[in-house]
C-alpha cells in the first residue's frame, strides 16, 4: 500500500499529492545531508534575495519549506521526489520561461545537479533559510485574532460621569490634553445645520422663527423630532446609503445597458428610512427579503442590494465563469463592506493579508450567492393601483375581442359567398419586396373548392385563418389587440430583484446566467478549480461551533435554497455572529454623517489597514444602544443631536487646533462643504421651485426640479452639477466622499443655466413676497438673506447688496435681484454647513 502526504495550506489542498516512495526515510536523511552541505547555500546565493529574502517576487516565497510546497504566481514550483516535473527545476535548467536566477547566466550543471538530487530526495529542510521566519496557516483562526477590537463582543461601558452620555466619553477622552467642548452655537445656525444634516433642506425663515421664540426646554428636541418625522428625512439618508450600496441603473462596462426598473430598490431603501425600519430587518432584507417575507413587494424590492453592481452585457463562452464569480464577489464584497466593515473580498486570491479572513472562509460565504441572479419581476407595489389597471386592461382587451369578432363574422360571410361560386386560389402575388405565400394545408382545399364541396369544420377554419389574415382592417386591429396584450399589467408592474428561481436578466451571454456550484478557486482562477465549497462563514466572527445555529431550510416548492437567509441570520447575530461588529459599523456611519469623520475614519474597514477608532467605548456604548433600541436608527438620531457635542459652535478656536489639528476628539466643530445633492436642492427650495414628488423612474435631464436622489444613476453618462461637487461613481462601496474645492465648482455656479433659471426664480419669489416687499431693497436683501442662510445680513452686507442691486437696475429689477440672488447661492455659507 502506497502512502502519499497532501499539502494542505488555507484548509484545502493546494498540491496533487505525491506517492511516497518506499525508501522515503532513507530519502529524507540524505535530503537534509544535501540540504545542510550545498543547497541551502545554493538557494541563498542564487534565489533567496528575490524569494523570501528582500522581496516575494511572484508570490514564491522559498525561505521556508511551507512556501516553497506553496509555490507562486505561476503554480506548484516543486514536487518532492519528483524532481524532473517540478516547474523550479525545469526554470534553472532554462527549459520555460522565465529562466532563473533572472538576468543572470544559467548556473554550473553541476549546481543544478544537486539542486535536482535534492528535490528526488524530498526536498526537505533543516531550518528557514531567513533565521525565525515561519509560515502561519491562515486557515485556522486563532484566539489571539478574535482580540482585534473590532472581533471582540460589544462592552458595556460605564458612562464616565453625568449629564449626557455622549459628551461625558467625549469629555473623558479630552480630559487628557485638558480640552473643554466649544459653547454651544446660536439658535440660527443650529436649526439650519440640524435641517440640512437630517433633509438635506434648509429650514424656512418662519421655522427658524419658531424655534427662536420657543423658549421650552425642550425646543430643541421638538426641532430634531420634527426633522426625523419628515418625509425629506428618507430622502436625505437615503443617499448617503445609496453610495455604500454602489447604486446605479445600468450595467456598466463599454455598453452600460440601461436598468429601466432598478429605481425601485431607491424608493425601498427611502421608504424604509422614513419608517425607522430596524436596521438588522434593513440588513436581512436586502440580502434575502424574498426568503423572509415571501410575497412582500418591499422585501423583493431590497434584493436590489445585490445586484445594483456592474455587470458584462457581451460574455463569450471563455468568460462565463469567471464573470459569474466576478458577479457574485460583488455581491460579497460590497456586503462585507456595507455591513461588516471588512474588505472580505481581499480574500478571493488568497488569505486576506492582513485580517483574519482565509480564502476558505470567503469561498464558503460565496456559496451563499451561488445561484443569485438579477430578474424583472411583476411585483403589486401599490394593489389598489394594480387593481384599478387590470379592470382597465380587461375593459380594453374584450372591446378589441367583440371588434375583431364582429370583424371576422363579416369576413366569414364573404368568405362562404367565396366558397360558394367555386373560386380559384388566387395565384402568387409578387412585389418588389415579397410574395403572398399560401400554406400548404390552404392549397390542398383547391379540389374541394374547384368542386364547389362541402368544408369539414377544421377545414373550413384552416381556411378562415388565411382568408382572414389577407384583409388589411383585420390585420391592423389584431396587431393593436396584440400590442394591447403585452401591456397586460398582470399582478404588478416590473421590478428589478436579485433573486433565485426567477427568470434570470439575459445579457449577450454564451454560458449560462448561474454556475450549479461553486468552487474553492487556487488565486481566484477559475482554471484552478479545487474542491467544491460548501455554506459558511467568517471563523472570526463565528462564535458558535457550526452553521447549523443559523440554518434556514426552505418549504417544499420555494424557489429559493435559503442560503441567503442563512448568511443574513449569521450576519445579523449580536450573540454568536456578525451582529456585533455591524452594530459598531451602522452606529459609526451615523456617527460620521452627523460630525464629518467617524469615530472610526475608515467605515467601510474596521480591519487592520483601517484606522483605531478615536473613543471605543463610545462606540461600543452607541451600538449597544441601537440594539437596545430594537436597532431602530432614529433614537440614535436624536440621541447625538441633542448632545452638547452636536450643538457646539464652529468658531476657530487656535488653542484647539493646534492641540488636536485633526479634531479626532470632537471638541470642537468643523464646518464641511455640503454634498452635491444637497447644495443643489438647497439652491431649488431657496428658489421656490422644488419639486416635492417623491418615488418613481428618475431622469437624467439636469432641469429637473425634483430632488437630486432622484437623477437616474447612469454609469457612463453621470450628472455633471453632482460629479462637480463630488458624487462618486458607483463602482465598488463607498463609506465616504470626499470633499474637493476646485475652480469647476464656482464656474458652475456662475455658468450654470440652471442657476441662473433658480436665481430667477428665487428674484421673482422676493420680488412677490410681502415680507420682503419689492420697493424696499433692504427689506428684500434681508428676507433674502433669510431664505437662503437663515440670518440677517451684516451692515456692511446690505451695503454692498444694495449697491449691487442699485448698479443692475437699468436692465430691470428682476434681473438686478436675481444678479444678486445668484451670488448669495454662490457663496460659501450657502454651500458649507457650520
Amino acid at each position: 500500500m502506497k502512502l502519499v502526504f497532501p499539502i494542505a495550506i488555507a484548509g484545502f489542498f493546494i498540491a496533487p499529492a505525491q506517492a511516497v516512495p518506499p525508501d522515503h526515510a532513507e530519502r529524507m536523511t540524505k535530503g537534509l545531508e544535501l540540504f545542510r552541505s550545498d543547497v541551502a547555500g545554493i538557494l541563498k546565493e542564487h534565489c533567496l534575495k528575490c524569494h523570501g529574502g528582500e522581496k516575494v517576487k511572484g508570490d514564491f516565497d522559498l525561505a521556508t519549506r511551507e512556501g516553497l510546497l506553496l509555490g507562486g504566481a505561476e503554480g506548484i514550483a516543486v514536487k518532492p521526489f519528483a524532481a524532473a516535473e517540478s516547474m523550479m527545476l525545469k526554470m534553472i535548467r532554462h527549459e520555460e520561461e522565465p529562466h532563473m536566477p533572472e538576468k543572470k547566466p544559467k548556473l554550473p550543471d553541476a549546481v543544478i545537479a544537486k539542486v535536482a538530487q535534492w528535490i528526488d530526495l524530498g526536498a526537505p529542510y533543516d531550518a528557514p533559510l531567513v533565521a525565525g521566519k515561519v509560515v502561519k496557516d491562515k486557515s485556522q483562526v486563532t484566539d489571539e485574532d478574535r482580540k482585534w477590537w473590532a472581533f471582540v463582543p460589544l462592552a458595556k461601558p460605564a458612562v464616565p460621569g453625568d449629564g449626557h452620555p455622549v459628551d461625558a466619553f467625549l469629555k473623558a477622552k479630552a480630559a487628557e490634553k485638558k480640552l473643554p467642548l466649544s459653547p454651544e452655537a446660536d439658535r440660527r445656525t443650529l436649526i439650519r445645520r440640524a435641517s440640512l444634516d437630517l433633509t438635506g433642506l434648509p429650514p424656512t425663515p418662519e421655522q427658524v422663527d419658531a424655534f427662536i421664540a420657543d423658549q421650552s426646554p425642550d425646543a430643541w428636541g421638538k426641532v430634531v423630532d420634527a426633522l426625523l418625522t419628515s418625509p425629506r428625512y428618507g430622502e436625505r439618508w437615503a443617499r448617503h446609503w445609496l453610495d455604500v450600496a454602489r447604486f446605479a441603473e445600468s450595467s456598466g462596462f463599454e455598453h452600460d445597458y440601461d436598468r429601466p426598473h432598478a429605481f425601485h430598490y431607491r424608493d425601498f431603501v427611502i421608504r424604509a428610512a422614513n419608517a425607522d425600519m430596524p436596521f438588522d430587518e434593513f440588513a436581512r432584507w436586502q440580502i434575502a427579503g424574498d426568503e423572509f417575507a415571501p410575497g412582500n413587494p418591499e422585501a423583493m424590492m431590497a434584493t436590489g442590494f445585490l445586484g445594483a453592481g456592474v455587470f458584462p452585457t457581451q460574455i463569450t463562452a471563455n468568460e462565463v465563469e469567471r464573470t459569474r464569480y466576478d458577479a457574485m464577489d460583488d455581491m460579497l464584497a460590497t456586503t462585507g463592506s456595507a455591513f461588516l466593515g471588512l474588505t472580505v473580498g481581499c480574500a478571493r486570491c488568497h488569505d486576506h493579508k492582513f485580517d483574519p479572513i482565509p480564502a476558505k472562509d470567503y469561498y464558503q460565504m460565496l456559496t451563499t450567492f451561488t445561484k443569485t441572479v438579477r430578474s424583472n419581476v411583476d411585483l403589486p407595489l401599490d394593489p389598489a393601483s394594480v387593481k384599478k389597471a387590470n379592470a382597465e386592461f380587461a375593459q380594453k382587451d374584450a372591446e378589441f375581442e367583440a371588434a375583431l369578432a364582429a370583424l371576422e363574422k363579416t369576413l366569414r360571410v364573404q368568405m362562404d359567398e367565396w366558397i360558394a361560386k367555386g373560386s380559384e386560389l388566387p395565384a402568387a402575388k409578387k412585389t418588389e419586396k415579397k410574395s403572398e405565400t399560401i400554406p400548404d394545408a390552404v392549397l390542398a382545399l383547391q379540389p374541394k373548392l374547384r368542386e364547389k364541396k362541402p368544408l369539414t369544420a377544421q377545414e373550413s377554419d384552416t381556411l378562415f385563418a388565411w382568408w382572414r389574415g389577407r384583409d388589411g382592417a383585420w390585420k391592423k386591429l389584431d396587431a393593436k389587440a396584440k400590442a394591447h396584450a403585452k401591456t397586460d399589467p398582470k399582478n404588478g408592474v416590473p421590478v428589478m430583484v436579485c433573486v433565485e428561481g426567477y427568470k434570470p436578466i439575459v445579457m449577450h451571454s454564451q454560458g449560462a446566467p448561474f454556475l450549479e456550484k461553486t468552487h474553492i478557486l487556487k488565486r481566484g482562477d477559475t482554471n484552478q478549480k479545487q474542491a467544491e465549497a460548501t455554506q459558511g462563514f467568517l471563523q472570526v466572527l463565528s462564535r458558535e461551533g457550526g452553521i447549523e445555529r443559523w440554518k434556514w431550510t426552505p418549504p417544499a416548492g420555494a424557489k429559493y435554497t435559503g442560503q441567503r437567509r442563512t448568511f443574513a441570520n449569521w450576519m445579523t447575530d449580536v450573540e454568536k455572529g456578525g451582529g456585533t461588529i455591524m452594530a459598531r459599523v451602522t452606529a459609526n456611519r451615523i456617527w460620521q454623517q452627523h460630525f464629518g469623520r467617524g469615530i472610526v475614519a475608515t467605515s467601510n474597514d474596521f480591519g487592520k489597514t483601517g484606522t483605531l477608532p478615536t473613543h471605543p467605548e463610545l462606540l461600543d456604548w452607541l451600538a449597544g444602544e441601537l440594539i437596545r433600541s430594537g436597532w431602530k436608527v432614529k433614537p440614535l438620531h436624536r440621541t447625538i443631536l441633542t448632545s452638547a457635542a452636536y450643538r457646539q459652535s464652529s468658531a476657530a478656536d487656535a488653542k484647539k487646533a493646534a492641540a488636536d489639528p485633526e479634531n479626532t476628539l470632537f471638541m470642537r466643530r468643523l464646518p464641511r462643504r455640503l454634498e452635491a445633492e444637497a447644495v443643489r436642492d438647497s439652491a431649488l427650495a431657496t428658489a421656490g421651485v422644488l419639486d416635492a414628488t417623491m418615488f418613481g423612474a428618475g431622469t437624467l435631464d439636469e432641469n429637473s426640479k425634483r430632488r437630486s436622489i432622484y437623477f437616474r444613476v447612469k454609469r457612463s453618462q453621470l450628472v455633471n452639477s453632482m460629479v462637480v461637487f463630488d458624487a462618486p461613481e458607483p463602482l465598488v462601496s463607498q463609506g465616504s466622499r470626499p470633499t474637493t474645492t476646485v475652480a469647476p465648482q464656482a464656474l458652475l455656479l456662475m455658468n450654470s443655466p440652471q442657476i441662473r433659471e433658480w436665481s430667477l426664480a428665487f428674484a421673482r419669489r422676493l420680488l412677490k413676497d410681502p415680507v420682503a416687499d419689492g420697493k424696499d431693497f433692504s427689506r428684500l436683501i434681508s428676507r433674502a438673506y433669510s431664505i437662503a442662510l437663515c440670518r440677517a445680513p451684516s451692515g456692511a452686507e446690505m451695503n454692498a447688496a444694495a449697491a449691487f442691486i442699485s448698479s443692475g437696475l437699468a436692465a430691470g429689477p428682476e434681473k438686478a435681484v436675481a444678479d444678486f440672488c445668484q451670488a448669495l447661492l454662490s457663496t460659501n455659507e450657502f454651500a458649507y454647513l457650520n
